[in-house]
């Protein structure tokens, strides 16, 4: 099983924990191979240019197979034609923090404060082009609000400001951002699931205010093109069979993430619309990489 970014991230780990299970459903032994970068391209570029024997899996993600060829023309595959959809895996929402000196309580409240004080607020990323930049850009063009753009290298580098108040909101990942909720030391305002989730049970969905609005990271199993469809059947089967365990959901939860599962063609659908809906962004809002 490739995994396109670094060991000891939160996908590696989510692979690691799906592995396990899923080697035991097919009765093979899955080792996991960290192929990191270039934001996920090279190890996806090996995952398509490998044998389409069942033996090679890739881990993707939004980054590599939703964003990734929205806003990278020049990545060495073509993610809808060079890659067999076996099976959807997870999705993992992120959370909307403010600062404790915010007068925003709800999401409500942050929307008016950011209309009322056009171009004043700023907000934090975790770098040009990332999930957490087009979430807060989406979020702009839905609710109508502008405010300015910070990049950092990583949100982790932005927690000090957003604590102290010199950046006004963040889009971040659960796992990262509540436990600095749950010291006191900022306010979460909401989930961008399109419903509330179980990882985060107390806070409501940006779409409860902002209706349609969704942002999660997906996770998905594919093969290289031309798998055959039984090897995609017997491989999505295990993923199902694996996301049921009890042990693989709790690993998950611990990661900010919850198990999905369905079928080929289930996935195959949500990864050209989520595609669709990135690049429409990327493009309304010129939004580059660089």
């Amino acid at each position: 099983m490739i995994v396109p970014f670094p060991a000891g991230g939160a996908t590696d780990i989510l692979a690691r924990a799906l592995s396990q299970k899923l080697g035991e459903k097919l009765g093979q032994t899955i080792v996991v191979d960290n192929r990191p970068g270039a934001g996920g391209t090279i190890g996806a570029d090996a995952a398509a240019k490998s044998p389409a024997d069942g033996y090679t899996l890739l881990l993707s993600t939004s980054s590599t197979h939703s964003i990734g060829p929205a806003i990278n023309p020049r990545i060495p595959y073509n993610a809808e034609t060079d890659f067999t959809p076996i099976s959807y895996v997870a999705i993992s929402p992120n959370v909307v923090l403010v600062p404790n000196t915010s007068p925003a309580r709800t999401m409500r409240e942050f929307m008016d404060h950011a209309r009322k004080n056009p171009g004043r607020l700023n907000y934090a990323s975790s770098g040009n082009g990332t999930i957490v930049h087009l979430t807060t850009e989406y979020f702009k063009a839905q609710s109508e609000t502008y405010m300015v753009h910070i990049p950092y290298r990583g949100t982790a580098l932005s927690m000090p400001d957003l604590i102290s108040g010199k950046v006004d909101v963040l889009f971040d990942s659960l796992v990262t951002g509540m436990p600095h909720v749950k010291d006191g030391k900022l306010r979460a305002l909401a989930v961008t699931s399109a419903k509330r989730t179980a990882l985060a049970p107390d806070l409501p969905a940006v779409s409860e205010t902002l209706p349609g609005f969704e942002s999660v990271t997906w996770f998905g199993i594919y093969g290289p093109k031309n798998l055959s469809s039984d090897l995609v059947a017997k491989v999505n089967q295990g993923v199902n069979a694996a996301l049921a365990e009890s042990d693989v959901k709790e690993r998950f939860a611990r990661l900010g993430a919850e198990p999905t599962g369905g079928t080929p063609q289930g996935f195959a659908a949500m990864v050209k619309a989520d595609t669709a809906k990135w690049k429409k962004i990327i493009t309304d809002r010129k939004i580059t990489a660089d």
